[in-house]
Order: structure tokens, then C-alpha cells, then sequence
């Protein structure tokens, strides 16, 4: 199913049963063959399952399994009013650490993400491949900042 909306207790319910079938632990007293392959498939189920579980990194997998060039943060330099936002949630961020300012962007980036999120499914459900690439580039933009933000938010 190439679809963007997904069932999330199903698709971890399916990773947990691909893991139990293929664990490395099941397969240590096997030969050293069929160790190797059971490592090599349960790390391409993990990393399958952590892509398909962020909406960002699914979106990205979507438009490479239809045939879109992966989108970039210049996808979205047009959107003045998008980047002037950008702008001054990073000014905040490079202000003096203050933690009820850290945990107003934190939770302005949550609301965007989640907006984002429901476009990029709707985006996808009309198979608007090219609109979801630029809001799949503003999801970059906030991926970014949350990266930035808990970095800020690590004691030194």
C-alpha cells in the first residue's frame, strides 16, 4: 500500500511480528549464514519501520517510490511569509536560553508539524505529488528547528 496515512498501531504491530521472526537472538545457535542474513534483515525492518513511522521520512520515501526528485529546502525559498517565520523562530533559538520562550517554540513547532502533516496526506490522497514535496520542504524547515531546539534545551 503506497499510501502516505497510516495505521500506526498496525504498522507496529506488523514490525514487532517481522522482528520476532527474524531477531538475531533466535538465530544464534544457526549457522553463521543464516546469522548474517537474520542481522541484515532485522536492521532493513528497523530502519523500514523508522521511516514509515515520521511523517517527514515517509513523505520523502513516497516521492522517491513515485519518481519525484526528493524535496529541498529551496523547494519553498518562494513562500517570503514561510521563511520570514523560519527566520524569527531562530532568532528566538539563538537568543539566551529561556525556558518559557523554548517551550513556546517547541510547542508552535508541534502545531506546524502536525498542520504540515495533514496537508501532505491530503496532498497525497489527490496525487498533488509536487505539493506535497513543498510542504514536505517546510516539514524540513521544522524538522531542522526541533533538531536545533533540543540541542538548546541539553545542559552544558
Amino acid at each position: 500500500d503506497r499510501s502516505f496515512r497510516i495505521d500506526a498501531q498496525q504498522l507496529q504491530r506488523r514490525f514487532r511480528s517481522l522482528q520476532r521472526a527474524v531477531h538475531p537472538d533466535r538465530f544464534g545457535q544457526r549457522p553463521l549464514k543464516e546469522q548474517y542474513y537474520s542481522e541484515q534483515h532485522s536492521s532493513l525492518i528497523n530502519k523500514a519501520y523508522q521511516t514509515l513511522l515520521n511523517p517527514l521520512s515517509r513523505g520523502l520515501y513516497l516521492l522517491e517510490l513515485n519518481g519525484v526528485e526528493p524535496a529541498q529546502e529551496t523547494d519553498c525559498d518562494a513562500d517570503s511569509v514561510f521563511l520570514t517565520e523560519i527566520m524569527e523562530i531562530n532568532e528566538k533559538l539563538a537568543e539566551p536560553k529561556n525556558e518559557d520562550i523554548l517551550e513556546e517554540i517547541e510547542t508552535l513547532i508541534k502545531v506546524k508539524q502536525e498542520e504540515l502533516t495533514k496537508e501532505v496526506t491530503a496532498a497525497f490522497e489527490r496525487d498533488d505529488l509536487q505539493e506535497a514535496k513543498k510542504l514536505l520542504a517546510k516539514m524540513k524547515y521544522f524538522a531542522n528547528l526541533e533538531d536545533k531546539l533540543k540541542n538548546k534545551k541539553i545542559p552544558s
